[in-house]
């Protein structure tokens, strides 16, 4: 019994592992393995209770007394579908974006600023105004700091008309970004609207100052002619076209510009250049035949027209500039045709009307005369050619009472044109009152003096003849002096009522008077627009594109030869 082992004499056993050193459990290689493994075999009652004491020993692990957490709740992702609003907003699938829009807003409860962005844009490109600067003023909520919110809010106000809350809108989006031209160039057209043109000036070279843009100068050049500063207006239209050459609208504009002034040269050039970038720009194409037909080559003229009328068929100017052609050319009918057609697709147009009541009186339709000379002058008060074509109406509809009136209206507005006073002399004159007669024939000489002096205008012919019959009658003598007649007049026409003198009175066929009394293609142009003003999808700008206010040439009269701006 010496080599046995008793259960009370075995000492507690390291158990061994596989990869452990059996070098480190004894002096001797592999006996200490060996050992505990014949241990095992034969003591199986001592092997369980050192099992037991090396479980009692062994520390108990930490993470086993923990309870067991919960995994956190998954926020939504708030920009998880805005790739796909702005797919679809680009491609103008509108109804496809405004249903992922829904399902966004639906899972995030509303909080998504870019889906409510641009579901404001779309709202306004529907013309839903309200809405979108609802959706506009929510974004802002959402994000305070952030400016091109500010400017939705802003573009929205202006769209609807609130100019000082857009103004004042603007104003808080200035401070948050003063370096953005846009916030400068939008304040500026919003002060043009109040009338506070000194305030828009100054914005607008703000804007210049920042970032030059071609609407920028178009709008700053509308300042100056609704300030009636042609030559400033020029200026700053130069100065667009040295910035950006190949702009066919500026180019248009200015050389409309120069027509107006009567610089047919310039005018010329600018608008053959837009013809050389824009061979189909009909504004250019309409003012080049416009030129034409001052100058009497009306058959030159209607060649041009022809080719805008593919472009604008419904184009008011064009018809209005096609029956003064055919009036030209003597064709009556034509002319009234056409005019009426003009005067249909724009019935408050009072050039149109001048223009129908000019070619009444030339076929000598004095009532149809009278209505639309009526209508001309309800829309342009104050033009005196108006009034005195309309006492010529009257006196051959042998009104001469409601005659004397319009005459008196014509004296008091117009203080250039000498026709008009001659025109009244001839009728006091047929009505035995010579003394007004004779009031009326020195003051057409004072007007026919300062024009002989102040221009090297030309007298028509029949208007030198009467003016001589008339002063002969009225013992005054002959002896007035007249530039050097027009030669080979196109056309004259008969005004007066009640005797031969009455033929004096209305040279509307002549080359420069036809040239006077239509509307020009400075008629029908836009000097603006929003080109360049048009929104980009992806982040548009806020520039309002807002109607461009027109200055309109003030065309000299048909009826008043002598008259030349």
């Amino acid at each position: 019994m010496s080599d046995s082992v008793r259960p009370s004499e075995l000492q507690p056993a390291r158990l061994l592992c596989p990869w452990d050193s059996p070098a480190k459990n004894t002096g001797v290689g592999g006996h200490g393995l060996l050992q505990g493994l014949f241990l095992t075999q034969i003591e199986p009652a001592s092997l369980t209770y050192t099992l037991h004491q090396q479980r009692t020993q062994l520390p108990v692990s930490a993470e086993s007394q923990k309870p067991v957490l919960k995994k956190a709740p998954e926020f939504p992702i708030l920009e998880k579908q805005n790739w796909l609003i702005h797919l679809y907003y680009i491609q103008k699938d509108y109804e496809a974006c405004k249903a992922v829009i829904k399902e966004q807003l639906q899972e995030t409860h509303g909080l998504c600023e870019y889906a409510i962005y641009v579901q404001a844009l779309i709202f306004r490109l529907e013309g839903n105004i309200q809405e979108s600067l609802r959706l506009f003023q929510m974004c802002a909520f959402l994000s305070p700091q952030c400016a091109d919110n500010l400017k939705q809010v802003a573009r929205s106000l202006f769209l609807l008309g609130k100019h000082k809350a857009a103004i004042e809108v603007y104003n808080e989006a200035a401070k948050l970004n003063q370096k953005d031209w846009e916030i400068c160039h939008n304040l500026g057209v919003c002060y043009i609207y109040l009338k506070q043109f000194d305030k828009a000036q100054d914005q607008l070279h703000n804007a210049l100052h920042l970032n030059r843009h071609d609407l920028t100068y178009i709008m700053l050049g509308k300042i100056f002619l609704l300030k009636g500063d042609l030559d400033k207006a020029i200026e700053i239209y130069k100065k667009a076209v040295e910035f950006s050459p190949e702009n066919t609208e500026l180019l248009t504009t200015l050389g409309l510009l120069y027509l107006q002034l009567g610089i047919y040269q310039k005018a010329f050039e600018h608008l053959g250049n837009t013809l050389t970038y824009d061979p189909t720009n009909y504004k250019a194409i309409l003012a080049a035949g416009s030129m034409m037909q001052t100058h009497g080559d009306f058959d030159v003229a209607l060649t041009k027209y022809k080719v805008v009328a593919c472009a604008v068929i419904e184009s008011p100017p064009l018809w209005n500039n096609i029956g003064m052609c055919f009036f030209g050319k003597k064709k009556y009918v034509a002319a009234i045709s056409c005019l009426k057609r003009a005067n249909y697709l724009a019935p408050l147009d009072w050039k149109i009307l001048y223009n129908l009541g000019l070619v009444h009186l030339t076929m000598q339709q004095y009532a149809s005369a009278f209505h639309f000379l009526s209508a001309a002058i309800n829309f342009q008060p104050k033009m005196g050619e108006l009034y005195m074509l309309l006492a010529v109406a009257l006196t051959n509809l042998e009104d001469s009472e409601n005659a004397k009136r319009a005459y008196e209206e014509a004296v008091r507005l117009d203080k250039c044109n000498p026709l008009v006073n001659l025109n009244y002399a001839v009728l006091l004159y047929n009505q035995g009152e010579k003394r007004d007669a004779l009031a009326q024939y020195q003051e057409m000489e004072k007007k026919v003096n300062l024009l002989k002096y102040s221009s090297s205008l030309e007298f028509d012919p029949e208007m030198v003849e009467v003016a001589q019959k008339l002063g002969a009658a009225l013992q005054v003598g002959e002896a007035l002096v007249w530039t050097k007649p027009v030669k080979d007049p196109k056309s004259k026409h008969q005004t007066a009522s009640t005797s031969k003198a009455a033929g004096f009175q209305q040279p509307l066929g002549s080359n420069q008077a036809l040239g006077q009394a239509m509307s020009s293609a400075a008629t029908c142009r836009k000097l603006s627009s929003g080109a360049g003003g048009t929104s980009q999808l992806t982040k548009p700008p806020s520039l309002p594109l807002e109607p461009e206010p027109t200055v309109e040439a003030q065309p000299t009269e048909a009826s008043a030869q002598t008259r030349e701006k």
